[in-house]
């Protein structure tokens, strides 16, 4: 079997994510974990007070990474920080029921390392309150770091420290291959020729697209949808979907519908 190739770009295509953090030094912290490890692509969305790059705590606390808040960029929505991203990882310690498939930080890294192609992200939520379970279903993995079960409390730049540090042990080490949860560690999937990825942004118009048919046809009660769209979003990132793959199960909701949709 031939060995994957390794992606050595990963230091300048992994974005880190920050969501409505509520303390300007945990920005900082962030900002000086991700250069430690040699990553510069940070984003906030809706930090929760004015100035957030240039807060005297964010800057003493970046301690010589200034130059990771300089560059940051403040968003107004998470769509708008996952823009050109391929592959999103929403990092939490609570497990949800309709969860993406839930990786470790080394497993995220291994497939990271392995797929030279995607721009990928990292995201973060706030402080006390984590990330919304309505985030978490539209991103394609759950990062939980196996901390001590009997107190596995990690402060937010605690949490990004591992997972940069893994990332960069996989480019390091050579030693990322493609995984998925069903496989053993170290072990990939052949699976013949693999188109270019779909974009969180393509997956998620997908997502709006065959909700809306499955409503048109009745299959789906808009005032009761229960849980439907979790579970098919639960299904469809374990697929890990091709820009193709989405224009084809598009392509299946406007034969439903009768109409065209929204443009990809």
């Amino acid at each position: 079997m031939n060995l994957p190739q390794i992606n050595t770009n990963l230091f300048k295509q992994l974005r880190f994510i920050l969501v409505e953090t509520s303390r300007a030094g945990n920005i900082g912290a962030v900002a000086r974990a991700m250069k430690t490890m040699g990553y510069s692509d940070l984003v906030l969305v809706n930090p929760r007070f004015d100035d957030a790059l240039q807060d005297p705590e964010a800057i003493a606390f970046a301690s010589g990474a200034q130059d990771i808040l300089a560059n940051a960029r403040v968003v107004g929505c998470v769509s708008e920080a996952l823009e050109d991203i391929h592959y999103a990882a929403a990092v939490s310690a609570r497990l949800r029921e309709f969860s993406p498939p839930v990786l470790s930080p080394r497993q995220l890294a291994g497939q990271l390392v392995a797929q030279p192609e995607w721009r990928a992200a990292v995201i973060f939520g706030n402080e006390r309150f984590g990330l919304p379970n309505e985030l978490v279903e539209k991103c394609n993995v759950l990062i939980n770091i196996p901390a001590n079960p009997e107190y596995s409390s990690l402060n937010l730049s605690q949490a990004a420290q591992v997972v940069a540090y893994e990332c960069r042990m996989a480019v390091l080490d050579g030693a990322g291959v493609a995984l998925t949860p069903r496989l053993p560690v170290g072990e990939a999937s052949e699976v013949g020729f693999q188109g270019e990825a779909a974009s969180v942004e393509q997956i998620e118009g997908m997502y709006t697209h065959l909700e809306q048919a499955l409503v048109q046809i009745g299959f789906l009660d808009a005032g009761n949808p229960r849980k439907l769209m979790p579970r098919l979003k639960r299904l469809f990132a374990r697929a890990q979907l091709e820009k193709e793959e989405v224009n084809i199960l598009r392509g299946i909701a406007r034969h439903m519908t009768g109409k065209p949709g929204a443009k990809d």
